[in-house]
């Protein structure tokens, strides 16, 4: 049995998976499976990974599109490791992702998930880091809050997750009925009830290249976590609130961008604005055209390596 399962979810990813699929066999950690979910793919991604000879690879092909999320649940169920460590096919690993993982492990049997830093690789080919300042916290460890340190950009991407199978056990799998934020979602439910080991090495580098991402846009034909029922669940966890807000206000931007004012409104209303800063507060209820000509503005500095946010 391999130490660890590399879940890669595939759809329309040929400009990416060569490169993604080599991040993982370059590992120095080489004790793994990989498993790809091809999710009808109608470009070359699929050819290109059967040129792959490695026999540590499975390749699933998905009989009809699912999903992202019911992608995932597919290499979950096949995984034949008790850790499952997840990569988009449009990131990469660098080549010490899977040892700092298997040393979060060791050194941290109290965690059922681990993570890793990352940096974002732009457009121009420049790379960022992002600086977070986690409560007591130093180089590597147990993160106490998850909920409270996940105010700002988010300390880990999808492809910097690794889960160890009984969380799956314990509170279930992605939600396939969900299509935006579904690893926020899951977030929500792992992280209210297992430990998080994390490294504040940068092992993973999200590509903000693809043309599958959804950045600074609406939310048309989205489905988004249910926010009110985790609310319900957990009143009494403060923390959770607040994170839910934070949510709320950064999916509020996005309807409101896309002039969907039923749902920016829906949402809206049940934020605490209290859990919002002043800058986050104003965002919200600026006028549309002022909204869009500041994400324009952003988006205008980030092409230069200037990464300008609300949080």
């Amino acid at each position: 049995m391999p130490k660890f399962s590399v879940v890669i979810p595939l759809y329309n990813k040929e400009e990416f998976i060569e490169n993604s699929l080599n991040s993982v066999l370059s590992q120095t950690f080489q004790d793994f499976e990989i498993i790809i979910i091809d999710d009808c793919s109608t470009d070359r991604s699929l050819s290109m990974v059967k040129q792959f000879t490695d026999k540590r690879i499975k390749i699933i092909e998905h009989p009809k599109n699912k999903g992202l999320s019911a992608s995932r649940n597919t290499g979950i169920k096949t995984a034949n490791a008790e850790y499952i460590a997840f990569l988009d096919a449009d990131d990469l690993w660098k080549p010490g992702f899977l040892e700092k993982i298997e040393f979060l492990i060791e050194n941290y049997p109290q965690a059922s998930l681990f993570a890793t830093k990352y940096d974002v690789l732009l457009k121009n080919n420049k790379i960022l880091e992002h600086q977070f300042q986690i409560n007591g916290f130093t180089n590597h460890g147990i993160v106490s809050n998850f909920f409270g340190n996940n105010l700002n950009q988010s300390i880990f991407y999808p492809s910097c997750l690794c889960v160890q199978k009984k969380v799956f056990d314990a509170i279930g799998l992605y939600n396939e009925s969900i299509n935006y934020s579904e690893d926020v979602d899951f977030n929500i439910r792992s992280q209210a009830e297992f430990k998080f080991a994390y490294s504040e090495e940068a092992l993973v580098t999200y590509l903000r290249v693809s043309g599958n991402q959804i950045t600074q846009s609406g939310l048309d034909g989205k489905t988004i976590p249910d926010y009110d029922f985790y609310e319900e669940k957990f009143k009494d966890r403060n923390d959770i609130k607040k994170y839910l807000d934070f949510q709320r206000f950064t999916k509020g931007k996005q309807y409101k961008l896309s002039g969907d004012k039923k749902n920016y409104t829906n949402l809206v209303s049940k934020i605490d604005f209290n859990n919002l800063t002043s800058k986050q507060n104003l965002l919200l209820k600026s006028p549309r055209i002022l909204l869009k000509l500041i994400t324009n503005f952003k988006l205008i500095l980030l092409k230069m390596g200037i990464e300008v946010n609300s949080y």
